[in-house]
């Protein structure tokens, strides 16, 4: 007994060593904050369009805080996590990070002083960039104003908030190094699938994860998670009323797609970013998450068609339905049965996919929170109803939606959904 405890102590002690030679990682040395005038500004304007396509401002930037300073919460399973100060700040951000220190964080996710990065900053994609990419996104960030904030720490219980845990993580999940071509595919196809699976980390939110916060590769775009939001397949399991198209990609990615509509939620501040990007870019996600996606059948076509001109259902027997009928008429009917007369709204809200989800939640989100554009700018607009509409009243809303422009099954526990989203009461 005691020989095979001793043997059992020897291979931890071994393995403890092993896992910490794997876990350290030397720091990088700090330099001196290089000038705005030691960069290209053709390469500075690059590493603009790779900020917008990988959202980068949308992270790392407060609500009321200074652009790429940081303190952003982003609420997770594990707990929140801070996005941290990525302007040129030589104290509280990256002003004394070498390209060196910024490609190992993109490549590796581990800082200037070697401590892992969490994976909330999705290095699992950006270490797909090229080098090139890699140092036009530096010349941006090093030429953005300086932004003195430190970052507040995160609220993680144990043992999530032990770093060095990460390098497991690292070993399981990350596959470290560029985007490899296929050769079998053309160059607008293999463009768009290194901006989607790189910079714009689309599987980021459209991909389910596991138990250790990983991309399950298995169900790439099958569908994931954002911010409370549910993120919908980009892969042949859309269930979207209307098949996607690419043109209908390209027009939402930019702003509205007259079959789909807008964004919204987490998507909305994506769509903002990419209209800020060349045309040519947005034109070669579209085509390779169409390519995903597979072509519309004539079938899928003909059912959108005859959902869109269904009639309103039955709601004689039951007083839950005509309650929401009756509360849908009175706030809804004005705009939504307009035929899209009324800007920035579709022909019938049976072609909106969130309609064919399977929970309530975005619908729920856009009745409690309502939908408004960028300030100062143009888009879709609907009024919050949080404080408007009671627990109840709410509930009644979204099942006689899903009854009346879905033909899919009633969705479950819609009061517990709407209990647990918090709101007016009943």
């Amino acid at each position: 007994m005691r020989r095979s405890l001793l043997a059992l102590l020897g291979v931890l002690v071994v393995l403890a060593a092993g896992f910490a030679v794997v876990a350290w990682h030397p720091d990088i040395a700090p330099v001196a904050p290089p000038s705005r005038s030691a960069f290209d500004p053709a390469l500075v304007r690059r590493g603009a369009e790779l900020a917008s396509l990988g959202y980068c401002a949308s992270c790392h930037t407060a609500a009321d805080g200074r652009a790429y300073g940081g303190g952003r919460p982003l609420a997770t399973p594990f707990g929140t996590i801070y996005g941290t100060n990525i302007s040129p700040d030589p104290d509280s951000g990256i002003g004394r990070w070498s390209l060196a220190a910024f490609r190992r964080a993109m490549r590796e996710g581990l800082d200037r002083a070697g401590h892992n990065l969490y994976p909330a900053f999705p290095y699992d994609h950006f270490t797909r960039l090229s080098d090139d990419d890699i140092g036009a996104l530096y010349a941006f960030l090093m030429t953005r104003d300086p932004a003195h904030a430190d970052t507040p720490p995160n609220a993680l219980p144990f043992p999530y908030n032990l770093r060095p845990l990460l390098a497991g993580w690292n070993l399981l999940f990350l596959k470290e190094g560029p985007f490899s071509p296929d050769p079998a595919k053309d160059a607008l196809w293999n463009r768009g699938a290194y901006l989607a699976e790189g910079p714009s980390h689309c599987g980021g939110c459209h991909t389910p994860r596991n138990s250790l916060g990983a991309e399950q590769a298995s169900r790439a775009f099958d569908g994931g998670e954002a911010e409370g939001w549910w993120a919908p397949p980009l892969n042949a399991t859309s269930p979207a009323p209307v098949p996607w198209t690419e043109d209908d990609l390209f027009t939402y990615l930019r702003a509205w797609d007259p079959r789909h509509g807008g964004a919204a939620g987490p998507m909305a501040a994506v769509a903002d970013d990419l209209a800020q990007v060349p045309e040519a870019d947005i034109r070669a996600i579209a085509h390779y998450i169409a390519s995903l996606m597979g072509p519309p059948s004539t079938e899928r076509l003909k059912q959108a068609e005859a959902l869109a001109a269904r009639p309103p259902p039955d709601t004689t027997h039951d007083p839950d339905l005509a309650a929401g009928a009756a509360i849908y008429d009175g706030l809804c009917a004005v705009c939504h049965e307009s035929a899209g007369q009324v800007p920035f709204t579709l022909r019938s809200l049976a072609q909106h996919t969130a309609l064919a989800a399977p929970d309530p939640r975005n619908v729920l989100q856009a009745i409690r929170g309502g939908i408004r554009p960028p300030e100062g700018e143009a888009g879709p607009i609907m009024p919050a109803f949080a404080g408007v509409l009671s627990d109840k009243q709410t509930a009644d809303l979204l099942r006689y939606l899903r009854a009346r422009f879905s033909d899919r099954p009633p969705w479950s526990d819609v009061g517990g959904w709407v209990a647990r989203s918090g709101g007016a009461g009943s």
